[in-house]
């Protein structure tokens, strides 16, 4: 029997495929029942900033650098009072959930600034949260604003959160950086325990009869995970922190590219809630199918096997890639005309 287990945060997880972000770990039941079929860790719903900021009106204002680039207007928000799990129902869910289920259970917070983030992540370790997960979600829309003052404002976060936490730290990073190699580096520098790549970019549409900037939500594809294997791939071996990769993951393939690329664990939300919590049951029993098929004894074995030092020919993911590409498609159109 191929081995699936992983390590993940300092945690061993009996299989690479946790349950990411989203309204399916928002009760007890649903994550009883993600336990049930196989997802080896659960991180819950992100508890936001502006939540925070409800709960308690003494977070520093003076500390919200670039808080007006955070809305392309304030109403765009949802009622805060309402949306989601509020900060109390929130620790309540994580001491609930512990005591229902055996794996580990991810707390998530999503913000930009310092403020409460701090008091809130220790409140979450208090609850008997495993792990904590750091959504950062910044749009840096201030023209004025430099892109060096994004990155530091960031590390400064990741180190004054890491400071006050006992439990591991995973950091969920956006793909907008000018050397995502280089901030991957540099947030393991400053403490992160675990950086996941990445955090999906939920772009407003436009109403062109009401002339209204509204919100969209689409599930991932696979597709999504290409340029997550690029930069796991490429991170593989020069950072400490344990890698793991989030959107596009749905199938046992798609788990297989993540582990190759070098994640310890692949996230999983898109295709739960497309194809319900069963089909996790149907990743791994699939995984272990074709690690079976392939002669592989166990999920780390393969772990970075694909990844940017382990390649014969690494050019596949610089400029070559590109140059190749383009030639390729050329010499297909070409040929359709012939």
């Amino acid at each position: 029997m191929t081995d699936l287990t992983t390590r993940y945060l300092g945690l061993t997880l009996r299989s690479p495929l946790v349950a990411s972000s989203s309204p399916l770990a928002d009760s007890v039941e649903n994550i009883v029942r993600l336990e049930d079929h196989g997802i080896a860790a659960v991180v819950l719903p992100s508890l936001f900033e502006e939540q925070l900021e409800l709960e308690s009106r003494s977070v520093d204002h003076d500390l919200a650098r670039g808080s007006e680039s955070f809305a392309e207007a304030l109403s765009f928000f949802p009622d805060m009072q309402t949306y989601n799990l509020g900060p109390d129902r929130y620790l309540e869910l994580i001491r609930r959930a512990k005591e229902r289920v055996d794996i580990p259970v991810i707390a998530s917070l999503n913000g930009v600034t310092p403020g409460g983030w701090t008091q809130y992540a220790r409140l979450m370790e208090e609850a008997g949260a495993d792990a904590v997960e750091l959504n950062i979600y910044a749009i840096a829309t201030d023209p004025l604003q430099p892109g060096e003052d994004v990155e530091r404002d960031q590390r400064e976060l990741v180190t004054e959160i890491r400071r006050s936490l006992r439990i591991p730290m995973a950091v969920k990073l956006s793909p907008f950086f000018s050397a995502p190699a280089n901030m991957g580096l540099r947030l393991d520098q400053a403490g992160a325990n675990a950086l996941v790549l990445f955090n999906r970019f939920y772009q407003p549409d436009f109403n062109i009869d009401d002339l209204e900037v509204v919100p969209t939500l689409s599930l991932s594809r696979s597709e999504e995970l290409l340029v997550r294997l690029h930069w796991t791939a490429i991170l593989y071996g020069h950072v400490r922190a344990d890698l793991g990769i989030t959107g596009g993951v749905h199938s046992a393939e798609d788990v297989v590219k993540c582990v190759m690329a070098g994640a310890r664990v692949a996230f999983m939300a898109s295709a739960l809630l497309k194809n319900g919590i069963r089909h996790a049951s149907q990743v791994l029993s699939d995984l272990a199918r074709w690690l079976d098929a392939h002669e592989y004894v166990s999920i780390a074995e393969m772990c970075g096997s694909m990844s940017y030092d382990a390649v014969p020919n690494a050019t596949a993911y610089e400029r070559g890639n590109y140059m190749k590409v383009l030639s390729s498609y050329t010499l297909k159109t070409r040929a359709l005309h012939e």
